[in-house]
């Protein structure tokens, strides 16, 4: 019996809201709706103006309910910035029932174990994220439930926000009227859209690049190992630009998307381009090289700051599917070559993934990432911490709900 229902992916980003609406029937996601706005109110992932911040979430949920001709009621929600942390953790249970056998409750103990430690009164619990199960000393087990063993052990990956943060988001998404189906990570949400079954079983890093923060992740062994968001992004090559060209932020972002690159030794020193001036009054001609050589130590700051991350944490030769660029800033020209000869492992830029339908040739970038990705997790996710605060999915799908629309509208006049 196929299982149909609505869900709704929700990124609010440092730079840009999307909103994504999909039609899933059992795994297979039709994309309907899509609606993306500047985002206002928040910095480096973190909200700091309510009022703008809902303004921004409601201007890209109407944009995709019109086109999708829903009402949003509840969302997934991305959720990154500078006070995201993580850690790892592991648990074990003793299995004294006579067969043996282990069961789900079992499975819910040695997690609720592994998840129960101390916190700090300003940190919240968004994800506890099982690695793996040891039944008996065997190690790398997904799902032990049905297996016979005496003791069960899970390494659990946790990650943790600050309570501020997660509830001022929280709150200005629920001043629209929606519900939370959950809280999602975003690098993790943003890992379901971009990166292969294969690479996450080998070892890979995926940097999602954004506006205001780079998140970082490292997965092995098909799951989460590490995570970790610099406050370090697109915004401050923007703002790099407008420094070393003298130009207004909408020009210098202009011009990073247009001619911008971070290989200095792949432009041609004859290349010019026309910039604005401070104050709008005319533009000034100005060598591409000098806008490259603006950018790229940006981009190296970037990069060496997640790869030092990777390295601190233990995981620079476990990563033989190198690194995965993702995130609005995947976009500027150059960053997937300049990593790899920095740091000579195989690099690639996300894609979005098979099995994507409807309107993917729209939503088609490492932009919609995080968005795409949170569609995925309501479908695939396995996470232990689940919001109570209601069931995904939204309301006014179907030709009824069409129809009582119209109904209602003819009803007012």
């Amino acid at each position: 019996m196929r299982r149909e229902r609505l869900v709704v992916g929700l990124d609010v980003g440092t730079t840009k809201v999307a909103c994504l609406v999909a039609n899933v029937v059992d795994d297979f996601i039709e994309i309907i709706g899509m609606g993306m706005a500047p985002s206002r109110g928040l910095e480096k992932g973190v909200v700091v103006d309510i009022g703008r911040t809902i303004q921004s979430i409601r201007k890209a949920v109407e944009e995709a309910e019109n086109m999708a001709d829903v009402k949003v009621e509840s969302a997934y929600v991305g959720i990154a910035g500078k006070h995201i942390r993580s850690l790892n953790n592991s648990a074990t249970v003793s299995i004294t029932r006579p067969d043996r056998i282990i069961t789900a409750e079992d499975v819910r103990r040695v997690v609720e174990a592994a998840r129960t430690m101390p916190l700090a009164p300003d940190v919240e619990l968004i994800h506890v994220i099982p690695r793996q199960y040891i039944v008996d000393g065997q190690e790398g087990i997904t799902d032990p439930v049905g297996m016979t063993g005496t003791r069960l052990e899970v390494d659990v990956h946790i990650v943790m926000g600050s309570v501020t943060a997660v509830h001022n988001l929280v709150r200005c998404v629920e001043a629209l009227g929606i519900s939370i189906a959950q809280i999602v990570l975003e690098p993790l949400a943003s890992s379901m859209a971009v990166l292969s079954s294969a690479e996450k079983e080998l070892g890979v890093v995926l940097l999602d690049c954004g506006g205001g923060t780079t998140d970082l992740s490292v997965f092995r062994g098909g799951d989460i190992w590490f995570s970790k968001t610099i406050p370090i992004a697109g915004e401050h090559i923007t703002n790099d630009i407008t420094v070393g060209l003298q130009t207004p932020i909408e020009e210098a972002e202009r011009i990073k998307k247009a001619y911008g690159t971070c290989l200095v030794d792949a432009v041609g020193d004859e290349e010019k381009i026309e910039v604005a001036t401070i104050g709008g009054e005319g533009t000034k001609t100005v060598s591409r090289k000098k806008l490259a050589k603006i950018i790229e130590p940006r981009v190296e700051e970037i990069l060496d700051l997640a790869m030092q991350e990777v390295e601190d944490a233990g995981y620079r030769d476990l990563i033989p599917a190198g690194m995965v660029i993702t995130g609005g800033t995947a976009l500027l020209d150059g960053m997937v070559e300049f990593a790899q000869r920095r740091y000579g492992i195989p690099a690639r830029r996300g894609s979005i993934p098979q099995g994507i339908h409807g309107l993917r040739d729209i939503v088609e970038s490492p932009v919609f990432a995080t968005g795409i990705g949170l569609l995925k997790y309501a479908v695939e996710g396995r996470d232990f911490v689940r919001s109570k605060r209601s069931r995904s999915g939204v309301a006014g799908g179907g030709m009824f709900n069409k129809l009582f629309r119209w109904f209602r509208k003819f009803l007012r006049g």
